[in-house]
């Protein structure tokens, strides 16, 4: 089983100075992460977020921890691959060329970038997104394999051109795909890529999005693959904060994820600001599971159909409290069918040293128990 860090670039209470900082904060934590012996760190691309992701441009943010680390491998995940948020022929380019860079450490993943504020802000046709990121898929899968890329789809006309450079592994690095339902998982399997599946919902749900993934692999007949490279993957993310002091730990991680859940729902939901101001010593799971309750409600009150992820962000289940409680989920994590945890550390609310505590305690401590099974 491997272990990442994932990087949303979180950010409560956003001031030009705050930005700056957290930036610089979240390179300080992947390098770390290389130290305390994490597998890959992940990036993702959003665009015009607040609080919710200041991660714009990963591809950059990236190449600057690249060049600061040797062994850990560099995940962009996920591109935005909408044609107009991203040509496919530049994701290609620039994803070689950070691949050439690092010696062969990137791994490319692709998501829609679907909310309102993405879409309007870059002209994204909101309709076609899905599309377009399969046929982006099977472009860049095509670009990396062939002399020149010649390509006529649906959607997109490519003449002949040699797209270059080359990236360093070969055929290329590996390709995953965003997952938030079963036939996202299905489509990914079909693909014959890799799958980054939110965990917020717990291992049960983990299991069963498992077993979907999985029949969809062994129901496939390769006809829709977008490379001759296959891989089939499963990273499930896990929110985690842990400190020598359990409680301290649960209190600060349910904190930071209840800024998630508000800030993801503001933008995916049309729910409101995100309220930072959590009073000491308030029941925040508690909180959390009212607030599960309002976004149901307002779901039926605009006549929205109810999916168990809807809510699945304020589950507070997770990896928070000592090393002992952290190997614990993670074991039920990696019964449920787990390839790879990817740990979410950086929440908005959360301070570096809260951060940095919690990636030494998975170096010294919870990578090293699965690392001696």
């Amino acid at each position: 089983m491997k272990f990442s860090v994932i990087f949303e670039a979180q950010l409560a209470d956003p001031t030009v100075e705050r930005e700056h900082r957290l930036i610089r904060d979240c390179v300080e934590q992947a390098v770390f992460a290389e130290r305390m012996g994490f597998d890959r760190i992940w990036a993702v691309e959003h665009h015009s977020l607040k609080w919710y992701a200041h991660m714009s441009a990963p591809e950059v943010f990236l190449t600057w921890v690249a060049a600061r680390t040797n062994t850990i491998r560099i995940g962009h995940g996920v591109v935005c691959m909408p044609f107009n948020f991203n040509h496919p022929v530049r994701v290609a380019e620039r994803a070689a060329m950070l691949d050439l860079l690092s010696g062969g450490r990137l791994d490319l993943g692709a998501g829609r970038g679907g909310t309102e504020q993405e879409t309007s802000l870059c002209g994204v046709d909101k309709e076609r997104t899905a599309a377009e990121v399969e046929e982006a898929l099977r472009i860049i899968g095509r670009a990396w394999q062939e002399e020149e890329l010649e390509y006529h789809g649906e959607l997109i006309d490519i003449d002949p051109h040699p797209i270059l450079p080359r990236p360093r592994q070969t055929p290329h690095p590996p390709l995953f795909l965003a997952c938030s339902r079963g036939e996202t998982l299905v489509r990914a399997a079909e693909l014959g890529i890799g799958a980054l599946v939110m965990g917020f919902a717990g291992p049960g749900s983990i299991a069963q999005m498992r077993s979907v993934y999985d029949a969809a692999i062994a129901g496939r007949d390769g006809s829709r693959f977008v490379s001759t490279a296959v891989n089939d993957h499963f990273s499930v993310l896990c929110p985690t904060i842990v400190l020598d002091d359990g409680e301290q730990a649960r209190r600060i991680g349910i904190r930071g994820q209840r800024f998630f859940a508000q800030s993801i729902g503001h933008w995916y939901g049309g729910a409101g600001v995100p309220d930072e101001a959590v009073v000491a010593g308030a029941d925040e799971a508690g909180e959390m599971r009212r607030a599960a309750e309002q976004v149901v409600a307002r779901l039926h009150e605009l006549d929205i159909p109810v999916r168990p992820t809807s809510t699945a962000t304020f589950n507070a289940d997770h990896a928070y409290g000592t090393a002992d409680d952290a190997i614990a989920y993670v074991e039920r994590l990696r019964d449920a069918g787990a390839d790879e945890i990817m740990c979410l550390v950086q929440m908005g609310t959360v301070e570096q040293e809260a951060c940095m505590e919690t990636l030494r305690q998975w170096g010294e401590k919870v990578i090293p128990h699965f690392r001696s099974r």
